[in-house]
């Protein structure tokens, strides 16, 4: 069943897409798209409903407040305007709107159905893909995270053994995760899968690299790479498939909405990429995210894992990447992961992990001065990404893991406990 959409046109309001969240939860599917989209554009856009154009704080870009093209009123939609007077608009409104109003537009000016869901989701997808693919090859980076396990199964589902899976170990990956995902995708799943160990060359590449936007676009950048390598050897290979998802593009910047950070396949991606994208999670939430997986019939244990970027623990060693702090981070972030289990938090926290800076303070041990690394945790919960809160986290597991890491990670002396939401703290520090 074809969903019917709502489109939102930014007008440079930050709460694009909590607008967004808000109808998908009335049921109905809704996309969010620049100002400046042209009417034909609108038009091709399959389903539309209506129209809402969200303005806000940022509608002045370079010194000129934006506006939509007037041609786009005359392809018959209806439209709705939230802070943005000199639209012409079937309803406008001043402030944000309740439930009811939302509703009222949605379902009785645009006459929208509720069929926004997984099930229908993933079968629009599945004809989406085989319609962009055919007959030809596609290769996935498959790191074992979330969203590159979500889309091979929709690749999977979709295109069957057409798809090749690469996982490359970049020398920034958590204790046991490579391992891990060879077990699990190409011992249980029985996938096409690759292995590639680049984790010197990765490491090469970051060596004095201090910025992280610098660390993030080498690390995309170098994946592509690597990846061309592998379609060489593979031959025919026409697609690269990626786990991009809402917030990373949001998070890249749009017209309106300046760079929070730019994630790795966003922002990171060579001019001279020599495949065509394929991104069939591009316009869904994190949530939205897992519930796809566990509509697919993925394990619960995959779809509910830990978040982790695409550029690993090199967002998580601040600064310039040293192989002695790299080390601290994997192992510190196994005993929180380890510990978490232990206290059940594993089942109630949404993302945890360690961080270790490039900065040392002066401790004391086995009754000496020493000069080391500080340990940063961190652990917040959020159902977007969008937005996290602090986990609260019991003092005795706090201690515990504080004692743990003192004893066994090497070259560090400080265990420190981030309680920054988000906004204004991203998830990541990098």
């Amino acid at each position: 069943m074809k969903q019917d959409m709502i489109v939102i046109l930014d007008l440079g309001s930050s709460e694009n897409t909590r607008l967004a969240r808000e109808i998908r939860a009335l049921g109905v599917y809704s996309e969010i798209y620049p100002h400046d989209i042209t009417k034909a554009e609108l038009a091709a856009l399959p389903n539309v409903k209506g129209v809402i154009l969200c303005g806000g704080e940022h509608r002045v870009v370079d010194g000129v407040e934006i506006d939509v093209l007037p041609e786009i009123y005359d392809t018959g939609l209806p439209f709705m305007a939230i802070d943005h007077t000199k639209a012409k608009c079937d309803l406008q409104l001043e402030a944000w709107p309740d439930e009811t109003q939302l509703k009222a537009f949605v379902f009785d000016t645009c006459k929208a159905q509720a069929n926004w869901n997984m099930e229908n989701f993933i079968a629009d997808q599945v004809e989406l893909l085989r319609r962009q693919i055919g007959d030809r090859k596609v290769l996935l980076a498959l790191s074992g995270g979330v969203d590159s396990s979500v889309v091979a199964a929709l690749l999977i589902k979709a295109i069957g053994k057409q798809l090749t899976c690469v996982h490359v170990n970049h020398g920034l990956m958590r204790k046991g995760e490579s391992e891990s995902v060879i077990e699990v995708f190409k011992n249980q799943m029985d996938a096409n899968l690759i292995y590639v160990d680049a984790s010197e060359r990765f490491l090469d590449k970051l060596s004095g690299v201090a910025d992280p936007e610098q660390k993030r676009k080498i690390i995309g950048a170098e994946f592509i790479r690597v990846f061309e390598e592998e379609a060489r050897k593979l031959e025919g290979i026409d697609f690269l498939a990626q786990g991009t998802i809402y917030p990373d593009i949001v998070e890249s910047g749009t017209k309106t909405a300046k760079v929070v950070k730019s994630h790795h396949n966003v922002g990171g991606l060579p001019d001279d990429l020599q495949f065509e994208l394929v991104e069939p999670l591009k316009q869904l939430f994190k949530d939205e995210v897992r519930a796809c997986g566990a509509a697919l019939g993925l394990p619960h244990g995959m779809v509910y894992r830990q978040p982790f970027p695409g550029p690993g623990l090199g967002v998580r060693c601040l600064g310039a990447i040293t192989r002695e702090r790299l080390e601290a981070v994997r192992e510190s972030d196994a005993i929180l992961r380890e510990e978490f289990a232990n206290a059940g938090l594993d089942k109630t926290v949404w993302q945890y992990f360690t961080i270790v800076p490039d900065f040392k303070s002066v401790g004391v041990k086995d009754n000496a001065r020493c000069f080391e690394y500080p340990v940063i945790l961190r652990a917040v919960n959020t159902i977007d990404a969008m937005t996290a809160t602090i986990e609260d986290i019991p003092w005795p597991v706090l201690h515990k893991i504080t004692d743990r890491i003192l004893k066994e990670v090497k070259n560090v002396n400080r265990v420190c406990y981030d309680l920054t939401p988000k906004p204004c703290g991203t998830i990541e520090w990098e």
